[in-house]
């Protein structure tokens, strides 16, 4: 019989390291793939979302009795010729703008000669130096040129007695075929992708109910609900994105291209369209698309008015869109974390280049979505989405373990604002330090971090308290409020979920702030405490794991120290099946309560009539307008 050493992995821990050493094996094929391939595989994805964008028309087509072809047929058309009418736009403005590039060196060259006076040295040290020097360079290639013009005017004159033959060197004349090549070479990679996109777009949107057969078939019958829903999911996820996109971004470059036409821009039309085609990568699109126009107004002006002119209508007619115009058409985003659509802009225009920028946000969108529907890539969903990823029980947790009561506070305060403060302590703070002392119980929990966690919590009652515009009581309020007084059952959690009870007590001017005390003060050998002898009311707080039998307990010992006083407690987190079972452990002793807003309304409800005490061990129940105040 062999035996693991103990540094040998288990099996199971192997098959696990196996496992993702094959995925990552995986993801790296899969990218080598879309690299190597990207001359299908681009072509395919633009196909693909553009049926995703016309399919919506297609099904609006046919409910006017249109057939499948004839629908197909003229969106096909009709969204071809578009493009190709921005595509005659796009080329004519590049081919004039590469015509008058030469014409605003002038005024290039007059404002970096400006610059280092208008940059402070002093706050700028190395700019206003790089600044000069580029002055400098300027002005030696300035005049190296007239030298060399001189020295070549100089060297003619000194030649004209040898005369040399000239020589003149001709091409040859092309061939027709040589010709074609040449012109049309660079236009077949262009003409062969846009070729592919339509051929693919049209047998997409005539075949679509088959090839979703097909991929429906590909995933599995035994599945069919979750791919379906998957499938639906996507489709209308990137349908809507685009659409709403699209019309977005014409609400944006319109205005934006008619500006700069106004102001003197050339080719604004240009710049137009690519404010249209770069919003689609969100965050930085604009950014990018905004950068020409900004360029070239600083190369056309002499001055920097133009500039000033064209950064403020950017900026407005930016910010228009974004805080009025997409609030109204979208109505859900793409389901991506701000991170994750940066990362992915970088990723893509990596592995496809400039098509690849435009295309990120649609394919990460599709990422997304296979994470939320395929448990084995939840691990998308988890990095690339904008839903959060822990509970607010487990973020609360997570922030008083790293003893960060500032975040834990701007959570209370953020919730504070939806809900009552008593339901987000019940359902987030309480469930939190159950979870702790789930830990303690496990032994993962230290005292000392027990300690933290209630030192964390005390803190963010301070600040809780310090923001509340409510008065303290004053001395005289003080004495009128009922005594009451907080026992911790077992550690300092249980501390910390009786200082929650006392800040809500304390809120709604129900006592002063009664102190919190150890249940080392129910020792025999301990002294008769002020707080239990004077006390109307004793809240015992535990924390529901297994504390029924410890409450009975802690119960029986109040009960010899302060006999008189009226007491309650709370078996924070208890379920509600179970709060009956604790409520018959202890008897009349006691009332039993598992949330800190029955705790509140059972402190008015004991402190509003007298008690009905029998010696210890004796049942004893409270009675209110004639009826048996409820344990639970």
């Amino acid at each position: 019989m062999t035996h693991l050493a103990p540094d040998d992995p288990t099996p199971r821990e192997s098959l696990s390291r196996l496992s993702g050493l094959l995925v990552f094996l995986s993801s790296g094929l899969v990218v080598a793939i879309l690299y190597f391939a990207r001359d299908i595989i681009v072509p395919i994805t633009l196909a693909v979302l553009l049926s995703f964008l016309l399919s919506p028309v297609v099904r609006a087509l046919r409910r006017l009795r249109l057939s499948r072809v004839a629908t197909v047929t003229l969106t096909s058309v009709v969204t071809f010729l578009v493009i190709l009418g921005f595509v005659a736009v796009i080329v004519r403005e590049v081919s004039s703008l590469a015509r008058d590039l030469p014409e605003y060196r002038s005024n290039l060259e007059a404002k970096v000669h400006s610059l280092p006076e208008l940059v402070p040295g002093a706050v700028f040290p190395r700019v206003t130096d790089m600044l000069s020097e580029l002055r400098n360079e300027l002005a030696r290639s300035e005049t190296h040129a007239p030298a060399s013009a001189e020295r070549s005017r100089d060297s003619g004159s000194s030649s004209e007695a040898t005369k040399p033959l000239p020589v003149e060197i001709k091409q040859p004349e092309l061939e027709p075929l040589q010709l074609v090549r040449s012109i049309v070479g660079p236009l077949l990679q262009p003409l062969a992708t846009g070729g592919l996109v339509i051929v693919f777009v049209v047998m997409i949107l005539i075949d679509w109910e088959d090839l979703r057969d097909r991929l429906l078939r590909l995933a599995g019958r035994s599945d069919l609900h979750r791919t379906t829903e998957a499938m639906n999911d996507a489709a209308q996820r990137l349908s809507r994105y685009l659409a709403r996109q699209l019309i977005v971004n014409l609400s944006c470059g319109l205005p934006i291209g008619l500006g700069l036409t106004m102001i003197g821009i050339p080719n604004a039309a240009l710049w137009a369209i690519f404010v249209v085609l770069l919003r689609f990568v969100p965050y930085i699109g604009i950014v990018i698309a905004a950068g020409f126009p900004l360029a070239l107004s600083i190369a056309v002006d002499p001055g920097w008015s133009l500039l000033l002119w064209a950064t403020s209508l950017i900026l407005v007619v930016e910010l228009v869109v974004t805080y009025l115009v997409e609030p109204r058409v979208y109505g859900a985003g793409t389901g991506l974390s701000p991170i994750a659509v940066i990362v992915a802009a970088v990723f893509w225009t990596w592995l496809w280049g400039p098509i690849g920028l435009l295309l990120s946000a649609p394919l990460t969108t599709c990422l997304v979505v296979l994470g939320q529907h395929v448990p084995e890539f939840q691990f998308l969903e988890v990095m690339l989405g904008n839903k959060p990823v822990l509970t607010p029980e487990e973020t609360f947790y997570q922030r008083l373990l790293a003893n960060d009561p500032e975040e834990a506070t701007e959570q209370v305060e953020e919730a504070a604002e939806e809900r009552p403060l008593a339901e987000f302590f019940d359902e987030v703070a309480v469930a939190a330090l159950t979870r702790a002392q789930a830990d303690s119980d496990r032994g993962v929990l230290s005292a000392h971090r027990r300690a933290e966690i209630k030192q964390a919590v005390g803190a963010i009652l301070e600040d809780l308290a310090e923001d509340t515009t409510d008065e303290p009581p004053s001395n005289e309020q003080a004495g009128q409020v009922p005594s009451i007084c907080c026992i911790a059952g077992r550690n300092q959690l249980d501390a910390a979920a009786a200082l929650l009870l006392v800040h809500l007590l304390h809120r709604d001017g129900r006592c002063a702030t009664p102190p919190v005390l150890s249940a080392d003060i129910l020792r025999s050998e301990s002294s008769f405490p002020r707080p239990i002898e004077n006390a109307e009311l004793i809240c015992l707080s535990l924390i529901s794991t297994s504390t029924p039998a410890r409450a009975r307990y802690l119960v029986r010992r109040i009960r010899r120290r302060a006999p008189h006083a009226k007491l309650m407690v709370g078996l924070w987190g208890l379920p509600a099946g179970e709060l009956d079972a604790a409520q018959s452990m202890l008897g009349g002793a006691a009332n039993a309560v598992a949330s800190l807003r029955d705790a509140v309304e059972m402190v008015t409800a004991l402190l509003c009539r007298p008690a009905n005490h029998s010696e210890f061990g004796t049942e004893a129940r409270l009675s209110r307008n004639g009826e048996g105040v409820a344990a639970g």
